[in-house]
C-alpha cells in the first residue's frame, strides 16, 4: 500500500547528524525507573555543552511529562527543563522535544485511560506555551513499541498481555498525538511532527510465513493511523475490529489525519526477528510456547538490513524520514562500525533518491540495563559518545566520528576498516538458515592490524578477544625489546596501527630470581618500544601493576598516589611506566592485579576448584588484600581505551578487594565443593619467592569501568560450570 500522501519538495541539503539522549521514564508496576536520574545526566547540565561539542544539527531531549507534572498538570515544576532547554538555545542546538519516552504518563493516568489523549494535548499546550520557540516534537516516542511492551508482552505498565490491550493503547497513543500536535500548533503554527518508531522486520520458516506477515504489516499501523490510511479496506481492519475497537474509533484518524512531516525510523540489531516452528532447534529462551523467536542476524542469511528498509518506508510513504535512533550495545569498534553502516546505508538510499534528513546516533550519553528491557536497574551500562563512569563524561572513539561526520568528512579510525559481527561468519548462534548473499555496506579500506606482543595467560586472552570482536591482530610471542633493531624490523613488517604489550605481566618471582635480565628486558626495554611506536605513529597499550605501591596502608590506591614497590617486579614496571610515557606521551599504560579467568583451565582458582574436586587440601594465601581482574573484563575494556584514543595511566579491576583464600572460599560455597578443605598457607609454604605488598586494593579516579567483584566471580562460576566443572 502507498500513501496518498505527496512528498515534500524542499532543496537538497547534505545528510545532517543529530544526536539524542536516553531518557526512558516508564512505570513498572508501582516503580518509576529514570534513566536520566541513572545516568546522571539530571544533575549535570554542563552535559548540553560537551554534547554541543558533536556538531549535530539537532537534538532529540526530554521535555518528559511524568517529570515535569508528575502529581497534577494544575502543579508543574518546570525548573529543570527551562535551565536545560534555555542552554540548547544559547548553544544553538535544536531541541526535538519528546514528551513520553517508552512511558505510560504519571500515576494520573495510563494509556487505558479514556481521558489519555486530552491530558497528554493539554500537557502538550503547556509545553508550546512555555517554549514557543521549539519547533520539532514527538510527543509519543515509538507508540507501537511502548503498546507492544505494555500492552501485549506485559513487560512494562499496565502490564497487559492482550491484542485488546495493545490495540486500545496504540490507539490512545496516536490520538494523544494528533490532539497533542492540534494544541502544539495552535500556539506555534511552525511545529513539526517526528514521529518515531522501531523498524522492525520479521522473516520466518515457511511454517511461520503467515504469522511474519501479519507482523510486518502491524509495525506501520501507528505511521498508517497518524497518516490517515487506515479504513474498512485496510489489511489489518479485521484485526482492529477483533480486538474490540469501534470503527469510528478507527476512522476517526482518517478524518482528523496528522502525518509527520519526518518519518523517524529507529534501527537494532534486535529489529529484525527470525520465527521458526521448529522449536526442538533453539534455546528455551529463544522460544515462546508456539515458536522460536531470535535475532535474525544470529540465524538468518539473508536479513534485509537497515537500507532495504529505509526502502520501504520510502516507497509506502513518500514522506521525508530520519533515522531517529542508531546505538549498539557493544564493544566500541562494533559502535562505530554500526553506526557507519547506518550513515553509509542512508547516503546510498538518499542517491536513490529518497528524502532522507538525517542519522541520530542515540544514546549520547549511554544507557543503562536495556539487556533487562528496562524493566529494573542493575548498573549494566553501554557508553555512546560518552561514557559517564567517569568524573566527567569522557568523550569516547564514537564521538570522533560522529564528529567527522557531523563536518562532512569520513572518519579514519583503523578499526573501521573490518566489517561488524552482524557481516561476518561468526555471527551465528545456530546452524544458520538460507543461503549467503551480498555484502555488506561498509566497505574495508586494508585494516592495519593490532600487533600483541605476548602469548602467555594475558596475551592469549587478548588474542582471542581481538579475534571475536574482529580485530585485524598479529602475535608475536617473544620479543627482545631491549634490541632496539629487532623491535624496529617487527614494526616495519607488521605496520600496526597499535601494539599491546603483555610481556612478562604477572611475573613476580621470575623478576626477583632474574632481575638484571627483567629490567633490562622489561623495564628498559619499553623505551626502545615506545620510541619505535612514537616514531611510526603507532598507538602503545602496556600493562602494569599493583606491585608498584608498598602496601602500607589501608585505602585503595588511585592513579596519582606515590609508588614505593617492595619487589623487583614492582621497581621493573615502575620504571617501564616512566619509560613509556617519557618516550610516548600518547601512550596508555593499564595497571591491574592478579587475574582470573582466562578461559584456558589455567590459573589459581583453576586449580584450586580442581583440587577441591578431588578432595585433596588447597593452600591459599589469606594475608594479602588486593583488587582483582576477570581477564575478559580487563582485555575488553583496555581494547576498548585504546580505540578510544586514550593515554596515561589508568586503574582496572574489578569493584571489590578480597584475598585469595576468600575467593576460593566463595567459589567453592557456592559450586558445592567442600571448603572445609582450604586451608590459609604463608608464603613459604606457597612458594613464593619475591615479598607482595599487605595491602594493594586499587580504585581509579578515571572512571570504574570494569563491573563489580561479585559479578565478575559469577559468570566465572557460570562458566567452570558450563565447561564441565575442569
Amino acid at each position: 500500500m502507498t500513501g496518498a500522501v505527496q512528498p515534500h519538495q524542499e532543496p537538497r541539503k547534505p545528510l545532517e547528524l543529530w544526536i539524542g539522549v536516553e531518557c526512558t521514564f516508564n512505570r513498572v508496576r508501582e516503580n518509576y525507573l529514570n534513566q536520566l536520574e541513572v545516568c546522571g545526566h539530571d544533575r549535570r547540565p554542563e552535559d548540553l555543552d560537551l554534547l554541543a561539542g558533536l556538531g549535530a544539527r539537532r537534538i532529540r531531549y526530554p521535555v518528559l511529562w511524568e517529570q515535569v507534572a508528575p502529581d497534577s498538570l494544575d502543579q508543574t515544576d518546570w525548573r529543570w527543563t527551562d535551565e536545560r532547554l534555555g542552554r540548547l538555545k544559547e548553544l544553538g542546538l535544536p531541541p526535538i522535544a519528546t514528551l513520553l519516552h517508552h512511558g505510560s504518563g504519571p500515576r494520573y493516568t495510563s494509556m487505558l485511560d479514556p481521558e489519555f489523549p486530552e491530558k497528554l494535548a493539554a500537557y502538550a499546550r503547556m509545553v508550546a506555551e512555555r517554549y514557543p520557540w521549539i519547533t520539532t516534537y514527538t510527543p509519543v516516542n515509538e507508540p507501537l513499541t511502548t503498546a507492544r511492551f505494555s500492552g501485549l508482552y506485559g513487560v512494562w505498565y499496565p502490564h497487559h498481555a492482550s491484542d485488546e490491550s495493545f490495540v486500545r493503547m496504540l490507539l490512545a497513543e496516536c490520538r494523544g498525538t494528533v490532539l497533542a500536535m492540534r494544541a502544539i500548533r495552535e500556539v506555534q503554527p511552525e511545529a513539526q511532527l517526528i514521529q518515531t518508531d522501531d523498524l522492525a522486520k520479521a522473516h520466518a520458516t515457511p511454517g511461520m510465513q503467515a504469522e511474519a506477515d501479519f507482523q510486518n504489516e502491524r509495525r506501520w499501523l501507528a505511521y498508517d493511523l497518524l497518516c490517515g490510511l487506515v479504513d474498512e479496506t485496510h489489511v489489518l481492519w479485521d484485526y482492529l475490529m477483533r480486538a474490540g475497537v469501534s470503527p469510528a474509533e478507527v476512522l476517526w484518524f482518517r478524518d482528523n489525519p496528522c502525518p509527520p512531516d519526518v518519518i523517524g525510523v529507529d534501527y537494532y540489531i534486535t529489529s529484525e526477528r527470525f520465527l521458526d516452528e521448529r522449536r526442538e532447534l533453539y534455546l528455551p529462551h529463544h522460544c515462546n510456547d508456539t515458536h522460536a523467536d531470535i535475532e535474525a542476524v544470529r540465524v538468518y542469511h539473508n536479513h534485509a538490513g537497515i537500507a532495504h528498509l529505509l526502502r520501504e518506508t520510502w516507497e509506502r510513504y513518500r514522506l521525508p524520514i530520519a533515522v531517529t535512533e542508531a546505538h549498539l550495545g557493544s564493544t566500541r569498534e562494533e559502535q562505530l562500525r554500526w553506526f557507519e553502516e547506518i550513515w553509509q546505508a542512508a547516503e546510498t538510499v538518499r542517491a536513490e533518491g529518497a528524502d532522507l534528513r538525517a542519522v541520530t546516533s542515540w544514546a549520547a550519553l549511554g544507557s543503562y540495563d536495556w539487556n533487562t528491557l528496562h524493566t529494573e536497574f542493575r548498573g549494566y551500562y553501554e557508553p555512546g559518545a560518552f561514557d559517564v563512569r567517569s568524573p566527567v563524561p569522557r568523550p569516547t572513539a564514537l564521538a570522533q566520528v560522529l564528529r567527522a561526520r557531523a563536518a562532512g568528512e569520513v572518519p579514519a579510525h583503523p578499526s573501521l576498516a573490518s566489517p561488524g559481527f552482524w557481516a561476518r561468519p561468526d555471527r551465528f548462534f545456530y546452524s544458520p538458515v538460507g543461503a549467503p548473499s551480498g555484502s555488506p555496506i561498509l566497505k574495508g579500506r586494508g585494516a592495519r592490524p593490532l600487533l600483541i606482543l605476548g602469548a602467555d595467560r594475558l596475551g592469549q586472552v587478548a588474542q582471542r578477544l581481538c579475534a571475536e570482536r574482529g580485530l585485524e591482530h598479529r602475535v608475536q610471542a617473544g620479543v627482545d625489546l631491549s634490541d632496539a633493531d629487532v623491535v624496529q624490523a617487527l614494526l616495519d613488517e607488521v605496520r600496526p596501527w597499535a601494539v599491546i604489550n603483555t610481556l612478562g605481566y604477572g611475573k613476580i618471582d621470575e623478576a626477583e630470581l632474574h632481575y638484571g635480565r627483567f629490567w633490562q628486558t622489561h623495564a628498559l626495554g619499553s623505551a626502545t618500544l615506545a620510541r619505535a611506536c612514537e616514531s611510526r605513529g603507532a598507538a602503545l597499550l602496556s600493562f602494569s601493576s599493583d606491585q608498584i605501591f608498598g602496601g602500607e596502608g589501608d585505602a585503595p590506591y588511585h592513579e596519582g598516589d606515590p609508588a614505593s614497590p617492595i619487589n623487583a617486579y614492582g621497581r621493573a614496571k615502575l620504571e617501564a611506566e616512566r619509560q613509556i610515557l617519557g618516550n610516548h606521551p600518547g601512550a596508555l599504560i593499564v595497571r591491574s592485579s592478579a587475574v582470573f579467568g582466562s578461559g584456558t583451565g589455567r590459573g589459581l582458582l583453576a586449580h584450586a576448584l580442581r583440587t577441591l574436586q578431588t578432595g585433596e587440601m588447597v593452600l591459599v594465601d589469606q594475608d594479602h588484600r588486593f583488587s582483582p581482574a576477570y581477564l575478559p573484563d580487563l582485555v575488553h575494556t583496555s581494547l576498548d581505551l585504546l580505540i578510544d584514543g586514550e593515554s596515561g595511566v589508568w586503574h582496572l579491576v574489578n569493584s571489590g578487594e578480597t584475598t585469595w583464600a576468600e575467593m576460593v572460599g566463595r567459589l567453592a560455597h557456592a559450586g558445592g565443593l567442600p571448603n572445609h578443605q582450604i586451608r590459609a598457607a604463608s608464603a613459604h609454604e606457597l612458594g613464593w619467592v619475591a615479598p607482595r605488598p599487605r595491602y594493594s586494593a586499587l580504585r581509579s579516579g578515571r572512571g570504574q569501568l570494569l563491573p563489580s567483584l561479585e559479578h565478575a566471580l559469577d559468570r566465572y562460576l557460570d562458566g567452570w560450570v558450563r565447561s564441565g566443572r575442569r
